[in-house]
């Protein structure tokens, strides 16, 4: 499969501008999961800013 990061960063929620995987939403998850966090496009963009990637977060964000 082709990434098309040009048409995801158009989307991308991240603001972690200098983060190599910004974009390559595979390779994103992937290195968010093995870490036991999810990455930011999962969280609302005032949650995203604090960069607390934690299921704890995520859960508080989403008043889960």
């Amino acid at each position: 499969m082709e990434c098309k990061k040009e048409e995801t960063l158009q989307n991308c929620g991240c603001t972690y501008s200098s983060c190599e995987r910004r974009g390559i939403c595979c390779e994103c998850i992937s290195y968010h999961l093995s870490s036991k966090q999810l990455p930011g496009c999962c969280f609302p963009p005032k949650a995203e800013k604090t960069y607390d990637r934690s299921f704890a977060a995520f859960a508080k964000a989403w008043n889960l």
